[in-house]
């Protein structure tokens, strides 16, 4: 608070938490992973908004929008991996979003991992990926102070 001619004055709550989404787009029912890593980065004091099972991009880029993310991951074990990311990065760029951090997870191959990077992907973490790994990455890369 501050003191002025009119008596004490609230300073603005600046939220510097890193929010995060963590979507678990398509068919794929499997979102153990997801979870661990949504507690994982709770844990680790960033805000974090898990979208549930069957996420369309196009939810979760509205789910971006609506809870202001600095970042998004998706976690894939379907094999869509491609088409899904290649889709949230269109819907992104259509909103005039380019300071969100994409990242995923999951069932990915190697091989695939340069060409996600190249849509914008920052990183991928695949199987045996630990937990204090990802939080490291999201602190490192999106860039908030935690």
């Amino acid at each position: 608070m501050t003191a002025g001619a009119g008596g004490l004055h609230k300073l603005p709550v600046v939220d510097e938490r890193i929010r995060v989404v963590i979507a678990k787009p398509g068919l794929d029912g499997h979102d153990r992973g997801a979870k661990i890593v949504a507690r994982a980065l709770r844990d680790a004091g960033m805000e974090v908004v898990y979208t549930g099972l069957h996420q369309t991009p196009e939810q979760i880029v509205e789910t971006v929008v609506q809870e202001d993310a600095d970042a998004v991951g998706l976690s894939v074990l379907s094999g869509a991996h491609m088409t899904l990311f290649a889709r949230l990065k269109e819907l992104l760029d259509e909103r005039g979003i380019d300071d969100v951090v994409m990242f995923g997870g999951g069932i990915i191959p190697d091989e695939d991992i340069p060409e996600l990077e190249k849509l914008g992907v920052g990183h991928i973490f695949t199987p045996g990926a630990t937990t204090t790994e990802i939080v490291d990455w999201v602190r490192a890369n999106v860039g908030a102070v935690v």
